[in-house]
């Protein structure tokens, strides 16, 4: 059995934290020297800075304290942060497990946004902590070259941040390609999977996880929910990543558990409480806490969203996990709640979205794949049914959307997914369909982030998917570690006045593996 490695204490991720971001300024936020005070009353900034959910005039920002404290962040438009606007200020409590995030508005004239984010104690501003600073790229107004990657499933599998092996160092390649964005495709953290401190790899070295209290057991709890994501702070490269590039974030199956869906009863030894339901309600919470995402006053539990990216494109961030029927054999004839998939709220709002949208390119962030055969023991997890036939189950769903697309003629949609541990591009047509009612389109599927590698899926041929690229283990080969080299990410680029869409997949270590080069449809006249 492997030695217990020492355990990661407070005082190890107060130190870690303290070197996070693009860099520290010394100075206060008006410009005087900062004040020399007992540590035990100075607020620090823990895991680094993070923004999200960008548009033209604003932008998320979001940080964490290490005590309740007063959140103060400042603006400005150049790195020296001269001229610098100061934000309303907000009180960040335990009730938030001491994260903080505010809604930076007034932004636009602003290419690239500098902010500033430090803690004050409450009661003595005097006590605050060091700033720490990020940067993130406003969505343009008018046409511009416009660069994103996405990838998905972080800490997967037992395979958590070992510092001796450079931690998660896909975030760090991901930083490298400067995107204007990201999308995160899901599973987030995987809230079901303890960590071990040690575990033997097959060539005889051994990987050796950082290990938190949290990461220890299946996450029940609120706060151990919460440190499912506290941990993926502790690694340099994820900070240095958040603090650069605004992140679209959608959630699956793990921020919760294995492939659950809203009306499980566990029938898991791991698990004392058994009520899906309320394990994803606390799932929810601390995805929300620890993410950047702009929640609705009038539906304060939605995750689906849009963002505008100027004239060239738009992206509709998608969640498969919420609406979703029972796993089950998938095979229904009719529609029902059984079969939903997104539901049918977000149905009606994703299709007057699309019509809606003068975007040349609707990216369609999905947080599962649609032809690709997930098994979940005798049922299936995701939309396929390993049925070539006619649409079953929630297949149902997806040919009425798709249908939808083809009779209010959107152009230009292309899909975007994570979930299966490999990377492939899928082209969909008809004509190799039993479904035929559609257009094409592309599907790109990339990751893991930090997670074992499996693969590949079978194919449904239902909407008649053909598979022009694939990379994963080789046969007979699964859970491989990040150390293997089957980490994957996606990247993909808009030029500006071609208005062609360039998609590439990618290895950890930033090498191509696969380029697709998309032509856009047409633009049909206006009457």
């Amino acid at each position: 059995m492997p030695t217990q490695r020492k355990p990661f204490t407070r005082r190890d991720f107060l130190a870690a934290s303290g070197h996070v971001g693009l860099g520290v300024a010394g100075i206060g936020l008006l410009g005087a020297p900062a004040i020399v005070l007992a540590e035990g009353r100075r607020p620090t900034v823990e895991g680094g800075v993070m923004s999200g959910d960008v548009l033209p005039d604003r932008a998320m920002l979001w940080g964490r304290a290490s005590m309740p404290s007063r959140m103060l962040i400042e603006v400005a438009d150049n790195p020296e942060f001269r001229g610098a606007r100061q934000l309303p200020w907000i009180d960040v409590l335990p009730g938030t497990d001491l994260t903080g995030k505010i809604d930076a508005t007034g932004l636009q004239g602003m290419n690239t946004v500098h902010y500033r984010v430090r803690f004050a104690a409450l009661g003595d501003s005097r006590a605050a902590s060091e700033p720490v600073v990020g940067r993130l790229q406003l969505p343009p107004s008018q046409p511009r070259d416009i660069r994103f990657v996405w990838s998905g499933d972080v800490v997967g599998q037992g395979w958590g941040i070992d510092e001796s092996r450079g931690g998660m160092r896909t975030w760090e390649t991901m930083r490298q390609v400067r995107p204007d964005f990201f999308i995160h495709s899901g599973d987030t953290v995987y809230a079901d999977g303890p960590l071990e401190a040690q575990t033997e790899l097959p060539d005889g070295g051994v990987w050796r996880n950082i290990v938190t209290p949290a990461k220890q057991k299946v996450a029940e709890t609120l706060d151990e929910y919460r440190g499912q994501h506290a941990y993926n702070h502790l690694d340099a490269n994820f900070r240095r990543f958040a603090a650069e590039v605004p992140m679209l974030a959608q959630w699956d199956d793990h921020e919760t558990t294995n492939n659950w869906y809203p009306q499980e009863i566990l029938d898991n030894d791991l698990y004392t409480e058994k009520n899906v339901a309320l394990l994803a309600a606390r799932g929810r919470q601390a995805f929300l806490e620890y993410m950047p995402i702009r929640m609705s006053t009038s539906a304060p539990q939605r995750i689906y969203r849009r963002f505008s990216y100027g004239p060239g494109m738009e992206v509709f961030m998608l969640d498969m996990r919420s609406y979703r029927g029972p796993n089950s054999a998938n095979l229904q004839r009719a529609e029902s709640a059984a079969t939903d998939f997104i539901g049918a709220n977000q149905f009606r709002w994703l299709r007057q979205a699309l019509v809606d949208s003068t975007a040349t390119w609707k990216i369609i962030a999905a947080d599962m794949p649609i032809g690709m055969v997930v098994p979940d023991g005798e049922s299936f997890e995701a939309i396929a049914n390993n049925d070539p036939g006619r649409p079953l189950g929630r297949e149902l769903e997806i040919a009425r959307l798709l249908q939808a697309i083809r009779d209010d003629d959107i152009q230009n949609v292309v899909w975007f997914t994570a979930d299966v541990h490999y990377t492939a591009a899928h082209h969909y047509a008809p004509e190799r369909a039993s479904f035929k009612a559609f257009k094409p389109f592309w599907e790109f599927v990339s990751g893991p982030l930090h997670a074992g590698t499996f693969g590949p899926s079978e194919m449904d041929a239902t909407f008649g998917p053909e598979v022009m690229f694939a990379k994963a283990p080789p046969e007979g080969q699964s859970n491989l570690p990040p150390s293997a080299g089957y980490q994957f990410f996606g990247q993909a680029d808009l030029d500006a006045e071609s208005e062609t869409l360039t998609v590439r997949l990618k290895d950890s270590e930033g090498k191509t593996l696969h380029t697709q080069v998309l032509e856009p449809e047409p633009r049909v006249a206006s009457a």
